[in-house]
């Protein structure tokens, strides 16, 4: 539970070289198959977003560049399935050669060799002609993500989940008032196990618990994570128990990721150079 693991941990700055920079580096997934980082680095000011990758050599991560796959839009909140086959993103990207403004989220695969194919748009009705944010798919079959002004929703941003049914027909649903509000709720992260729910809010970062098939009331987390409400970006370790996130640290460095290491001695995130 980080909500106690983080009265009892300490969160520091995790700020590799070559990742950390004056620009605000956010969103962190590793890739499954290789160890690659995959983050989002935008202007100080949050904005630009654009994807990079970097490879753990023998001195530390590699310069990070932009993934084969980049688009001509802001693209931001990369995350791989299980077995690293795809990696889902959000995307402004050109579709048939038009110009798009809102935020979808999109899919691209890789075959057997490595190699990244063409990205896909997921079909309506998981996008929508408002934005949709940082699509995570959990082990219960469901696509959890973020989406801005979708009828059925409680506020202006709302956390929802879709799934393909056996014919490939896509539901969409949302996740219920216990986390959602009139306000905005962004970011949706299903922990290990999946009974905890990690999100983001206006003012910083939330968790929910699932009981009998419902969500508690969700909890704020505590001021060693939430400092000045800007904090975004969860990634948790394997375990659940230690989490990597950013935050705007309002200085010269701008945005930068920091990690909450919970009980234990998890080895997490990957070290880089790796231990000989």
């Amino acid at each position: 539970m980080l909500a106690a693991s983080a009265h009892a941990a300490e969160v520091l700055p995790w700020q590799p070289a070559r990742i950390s920079s004056a620009q605000f580096e956010s969103h962190p997934a590793f890739d499954p198959r290789n160890g690659d980082l995959y983050f989002v680095r935008s202007r100080p000011d949050f904005s630009g977003w654009r994807l990079y990758t970097s490879h753990c050599g023998a001195d530390g991560w590699s310069e990070p560049a932009s993934p084969p796959f980049a688009g001509d839009g802001v693209e931001a909140d990369p995350w791989f399935t299980p077995d690293g086959r795809s990696l889902y993103f959000i995307s402004s990207r050109s579709v048939d050669g038009v110009p798009r403004k809102d935020l979808d989220i999109w899919r691209v695969d890789r075959d057997a060799s490595g190699q990244w194919g063409p990205p896909q748009r997921l079909p309506e009705p998981v996008n929508s002609p408002g934005a949709e944010w940082f699509p995570r798919p959990a082990a219960d079959g469901w696509l959890y993500f973020g989406s801005t002004n979708r009828p059925g929703g409680y506020g202006k941003t709302d956390l929802w989940r879709a799934r393909q049914d056996a014919q490939g027909a896509w539901k969409v649903e949302n996740l219920g008032p216990q986390l959602n509000t009139a306000e905005d709720e962004y970011e949706p992260l299903i922990a290990p196990g999946g009974q905890r729910i990690v999100f983001m809010a206006g003012d910083g970062l939330y968790e929910s618990h699932r009981k009998h098939g419902r969500w508690a009331p969700r909890a704020k987390l505590g001021p060693q994570i939430n400092v000045n409400g800007s904090e975004i970006g969860a990634l948790l370790s394997p375990s659940g128990h230690s989490m990597l996130f950013a935050r705007d640290t309002k200085g010269e460095r701008s945005g930068e990721l920091f990690l909450l290491r919970g009980k234990g001695d998890e080895d997490w995130p990957p070290r880089c150079p790796k231990a000989r």
